[in-house]
């Protein structure tokens, strides 16, 4: 089966899509975007992402490209046109198509594209029962980290130095020496005392929903934990690190840096969270 892409308003192979040199998203990386996990064919905390992406486009005075329902119908049919029963479905707003100018254009309406594919759910498990290692990297971002928007220069950077150096993921660090989230992840340690940190939301991080709602669960569960930030001397020698996002659920950590979590093998604590997660996206 062929792919197939959403572009305002048309349903396109996948090979054909296409937007205008002229829209602000690629002019300016004026727009935002949303990624939602499917698993069995269900999207996986779909209201959650909205309200995310209807915030976004708020904080930067942009118009939704459609009302929420349609937009639901729509991402349906993506899902359904690519015949996806475990993966992801991506969409992207852009401030629309107009002649390059830094201010917001008048009267122009907003680009809606969309796409989905295909994700291995086996070679996720093989990554959560080995464990992956992160490096840490300064935070080199803008001061509005809590929108999701579609400028990922510094991510991009991030995890392109983690990969350089054979690692999953790069842990991001402000100036102050805190933890503040991974490029394309949130980050959480279980320190030495057994408690599960992870950090408050605030312009400084983006609120990830997978975060969202593991936090959600464990409180149901009468799983204490910490908000707050943490060190990087604090994430290199916690008992356990994790990471979550929509494309990783939660993922171990076993080794920061050149440091080695633990005993090098993903901790009990975090596999625990891992399956509440898991049975918490078989419930939906």
């Amino acid at each position: 089966m062929s792919r197939i892409a959403y572009v305002n308003g048309q349903y396109l192979p996948h090979r054909d899509a296409s937007v205008h040199i002229e829209d602000r998203g690629y002019q300016f990386a004026d727009g935002v975007y949303e990624v939602v996990t499917i698993v069995g064919r269900k999207m996986i905390d779909e209201e959650g992402h909205l309200d995310r992406l209807w915030r976004s486009l708020s904080e930067l005075r942009m118009a939704p490209p459609m009302k929420r329902q349609p937009l639901k119908m729509v991402m349906r049919e993506v899902i359904r046109q690519n015949g996806i029963n475990n993966g992801i479905i991506y969409l992207q707003v852009t401030r629309g198509v107009a002649p390059r100018d830094h201010p917001f254009p008048k009267g122009v309406p907003s680009s809606l594209v969309m796409t989905a594919k295909r994700l291995s759910m086996e070679k996720l498990a093989a990554k959560a029962e080995a464990g992956v290692s992160v490096v840490t990297v300064p935070d080199i971002r803008w001061a509005r980290r809590d929108i999701k928007s579609v400028s990922l220069l510094p991510n991009i950077l991030a995890k392109q130095e983690a990969k350089d150096k054979g690692a999953y993921e790069a842990f991001q660090v402000d100036e102050d020496g805190m933890v503040t989230e991974g490029s394309s992840t949130n980050a959480w340690i279980v320190n030495t005392e057994g408690k599960i940190i992870t950090r408050d939301i605030s312009h400084s991080i983006l609120a990830g929903i997978t975060r969202a709602s593991l936090l959600r669960e464990m409180k149901a569960a009468g799983i204490e934990m910490e908000i707050r930030s943490f060190s990087v001397e604090e994430l290199r020698n916690a008992r356990e690190v994790f990471l979550t996002s929509s494309t990783s659920y939660v993922l171990p950590v076993t080794k920061v840096d050149d440091k080695v979590i633990g005993n090098g093998r993903p901790g009990s604590i975090s596999l625990k969270l891992r399956k509440l997660y898991q049975d918490f996206m078989i419930a939906k």
